[in-house]
């Protein structure tokens, strides 16, 4: 066993992490394995928040951060929809683990890059924003509108973890592009419509009939049918830029990663479009709405990796041994 003296506890006391990385280097499939969890935990957690909702639950723990005036936890006179909504809550703290051993495999990897432990702290911070928006959203009687920005906010948690998970896979070297401007472009177009998709379907949620209580809950005082129509219609504006781009990537002879990125996301959004129709033609059952719900989140994945797919960033040179910062010396004694 090492001996710890003194030194070390001050030191980890001070900055866990570097104590944690002068002793321990995770393998790279653990740290890739490590940004996986953190990615799923986020879509979960988007799925289990849709459940809270489409089973009236919202309010199963009706005020925040305890789930009554008087109990932090639920208690069995709250009957399901207590247990659904405290559920939840503590499906954060799941969350919050997963991303945290991201952070910690992150910083652990050697050599250590900078950039994966800040893509991760930047998970951290916003799960804790959207925490406190999920707060926010209690208090307030699950108002249509903060309920928007609690799922905007959990799409841009996604974001910021699936480019956590594909660039554990790449280098630091600088990015080098797979296609030409125009097909850059173009796929820009499709991020930007991918994101206008998102965010008019949160209309369609706040106008909706599932509120998610059986209280009279607010909605957005637009017409349902309208906006749904105009989602439908986004929807397919998004399919058909993923179809020109495949033909386009074909055209142009682009590598097999973009055309395969593409391919995956125009199956993703044919799965999706097809739940979203079923529901619609159907009343709105929850089983389908929450599985578009979770479907929302694959699109999004989909489109973020066709868009990291159309550069390369490859390893860089292997630096020489070097002490880590932070006097790494001073930790690595046996």
């Amino acid at each position: 066993m090492p001996n710890v003296t003194r030194a070390d506890v001050a030191q980890a006391a001070r900055n866990p992490l570097a104590y944690i990385a002068a002793r321990w280097t995770p393998a790279p499939r653990t740290v890739r394995l490590a940004a996986l969890s953190a990615l799923v935990m986020s879509v979960v957690i988007v799925g289990t928040g849709g459940a809270v909702r489409l089973t009236g639950s919202g309010l199963g723990c009706p005020t925040w951060p305890k789930c009554t005036a008087d109990s932090l936890t639920n208690t069995h006179a709250m009957g399901v929809h207590g247990a659904i909504e405290f559920g939840n809550r503590m499906l954060t703290y799941v969350l919050c683990a997963a991303v945290g051993w991201a952070i910690v495999a992150a910083r652990s990897e050697k050599p250590w890059r900078r950039s994966l432990t800040r893509l991760g702290w930047a998970q951290f911070w916003v799960v804790m924003g959207n925490a406190v928006l999920g707060g926010i959203v209690v208090l307030v009687g699950l108002n249509p509108y903060t309920v928007a920005a609690h799922f905007l906010l959990s799409t841009a948690l996604i974001a910021v973890a699936t480019v956590l998970w594909l660039r554990v896979r790449e280098g630091d070297a600088a990015p080098r592009p797979l296609v030409g401007r125009s097909v850059q472009q173009l796929v820009w177009f499709l991020v930007a419509a991918a994101v206008l998709l998102i965010a008019v379907g949160t209309v369609v949620t706040g106008a909706g009939p599932h509120a998610g209580d059986s209280s009279d809950v607010p909605r957005m005082p637009v017409d349902w049918e309208s906006v749904t129509k105009l989602h439908a219609v986004l929807a397919w504006i998004v399919v058909t830029l993923a179809f020109a781009l495949w033909f386009v990537l074909k055209a142009v002879d682009a590598p097999k990663g973009p055309l395969d990125r593409t391919r995956d996301l125009f199956l993703v959004l044919l799965a999706q479009g097809l739940i979203g129709y079923v529901q619609y033609f159907t009343d709105l059952p929850e089983v389908l709405v929450g599985l578009h719900m979770v479907g929302s989140c694959l699109v999004w994945i989909a489109v973020l990796r066709v868009l990291l797919s159309l550069r390369e960033r490859p390893a860089a040179e292997p630096a020489a041994d070097l002490p880590e910062p932070a006097a790494q010396s001073s930790l690595t004694r046996a």
